[in-house]
C-alpha cells in the first residue's frame, strides 16, 4: 500500500516504545516530565503519543517538586 504523497505527518499515530530507554527519555523531554510518568501514562492508556499526552495533561504531577 502507497503513502499518498499528499498525507502529513501528523495523519500517522506515533507510538512510544518504553522497551527502550533512549526513546523514553525523548518523550519524557517533548512532555516536560520525568521518565517514570512517560512509563506510568504509557501503562495507563497505551503506547499512542497523542492520548499518553492527553493523560499527561490531566493527571496531577506528583513527581515534581512542590510550589510551597
Amino acid at each position: 500500500m502507497a503513502v499518498s504523497p499528499n498525507r502529513k505527518r501528523s495523519d500517522r499515530k506515533e507510538r512510544i516504545d518504553v522497551s527502550y530507554d533512549y526513546a523514553v527519555c525523548a518523550w519524557a523531554r517533548h512532555f516536560n516530565v520525568s521518565e517514570k510518568r512517560v512509563k506510568e501514562a504509557v501503562a495507563a492508556v497505551g503506547d499512542d503519543a497523542e492520548r499518553v499526552r492527553d493523560h499527561l495533561r490531566r493527571a496531577p504531577a506528583s513527581d515534581r517538586p512542590s510550589a510551597n
